[in-house]
């Protein structure tokens, strides 16, 4: 069990067990949301992922809803459409964050450079196509 808070600490939330995924986003939700050219998601089932303190507040951009520390405006985690919550993993523990893969590679800014795979939309494992793009 790992608990993670926001920068304030008003919001704390207890993930538990694995992560299904980790990775890099590119897409421009969480480009405009977060303020930057990609964030870090570390991706658990909705059940693994529990508020235990505070009362975040839920919006949305377009169509992600996201847990938002009402006090400090931390985004803590999205509610993508699939059962799943992806977290912020700059909230993680130091080294608790192993990316597998890039995902929305097709809205990126710039090119990323690294050993990863950098899918166009999503892998397969996500509903996506595993088109990749070629930096």
């Amino acid at each position: 069990m790992t608990t993670i808070q926001c920068q304030c600490g008003d919001v704390k939330v207890e993930l538990s067990g694995d992560p299904v995924a980790q990775f890099y986003c590119h897409c421009r939700d969480c480009q405009r949301v977060h303020g930057a050219g990609y964030i870090p998601v570390s991706m658990y089932r909705a059940d693994q992922v529990k508020v235990v303190d505070g009362d975040p507040s839920l919006w949305k951009l377009r169509v992600t809803p996201r847990a938002t520390c009402r006090a400090c405006g931390t985004r803590v985690f999205a509610e993508p459409p699939i059962g799943m919550r992806g977290v912020n993993a700059l909230l993680l523990p130091d080294g608790a964050f192993k990316a597998q893969f890039h995902v929305q590679c097709s809205e990126a800014h710039l090119p990323i450079r690294d050993d990863l795979p950098h899918f166009k939309g999503y892998p397969a494992s996500f509903g996506g196509a595993d088109d990749t793009v070629d930096w």
